[in-house]
């Protein structure tokens, strides 16, 4: 197994001290959405149940336990031991451990599909989100799936306008982020990298995964449901769900969303 850097000793602590995951896709109006859409292309994309599912980076199960609910053989990795705790309490169903997504500890070919729904968010260098990749290729057999997420590079500055929390000083943190994609955590989120659809595209063809499908998540009206604080049973809620879905893979509109996820077979 290659040698890596350490993960950024700020993840571990912004998700145990500061930063509540398991209410992120319950939240907000956009996290709502966010869950809606993942789940619905996941039952697209995931192969049928029983099979088995390994869900690197799944935090506290937001998806490992509704797959694991529906008859899937799901093992959860995460890199923060809260996680894992959280995951393990809530899930009895799905079986868990700590680990680094560049270094899965888990054989080859031990899953049907493999998720990586949240470690390309907190991988700066190319290098990482490769091996991350590889790594998803690793532990996948020969013909399954592999899907990975990546926040969008347009996310923060639209996400930021829309809650009024801009001013000079994050304002040029965000310019050097849009240029870039590597967050500066001054901004309030942890180490990070946001995504343009065609480097997503890029990370999986290093990684030796051809002609990735790339869908956006949310779709173009995520920010008008957060600054309505749109309901999850309102009409804009369903309409913004099926405008999700009608754009999803224009590459006109794809980095719009606040989510890109991509899908590859192995």
């Amino acid at each position: 197994m290659p040698a890596h850097r350490p993960a950024e000793p700020d993840i571990s602590r912004y998700y145990t001290e500061i930063y509540v995951e398991a209410d992120r896709l319950e939240g907000s109006p956009q996290g709502r959405l966010e869950a809606r859409r993942t789940r619905d292309l996941l039952a697209r994309l995931l192969p049928a149940a029983p099979a088995d599912v390994l869900d690197v980076g799944g935090g506290p199960g937001a998806y490992a336990g509704p797959l694991a609910a529906a008859g899937y053989r799901v093992h959860l990795v995460d890199l923060v031991p809260a996680h894992v705790a959280a995951a393990r309490s809530a899930y009895p169903l799905v079986t868990v451990s700590v680990g680094d997504a560049r270094a899965v500890p888990s054989p080859d070919a031990a899953a049907d599909a493999t998720l990586l729904l949240g470690p390309l968010y907190h991988l700066p260098r190319q290098a990482d989100r490769v091996a991350a990749l590889r790594e998803a290729a690793r532990v996948t057999r020969p013909g399954g799936t592999i899907v990975a997420a990546a926040i969008s590079r347009h996310a923060a500055l639209i996400d930021l306008s829309v809650q009024g929390r801009l001013d000079e000083d994050n304002r040029r943190s965000l310019r050097a982020q849009y240029e870039t994609g590597v967050n500066d955590p001054a901004t309030g989120f942890t180490t990070a990298f946001f995504h343009r659809p065609e480097e997503l595209v890029a990370d999986f063809v290093a990684a030796g995964l051809p002609d990735p499908e790339v869908y956006g998540v949310e779709g173009p009206l995520w920010p008008l449901l957060n600054a309505l604080g749109t309901g999850p049973h309102e009409r804009l809620f369903a309409d913004a769900v099926a405008c999700a879905e009608t754009f999803e893979r224009d590459a006109a509109i794809l980095g719009a969303s606040a989510h890109l996820l991509a899908a590859a077979r192995r």
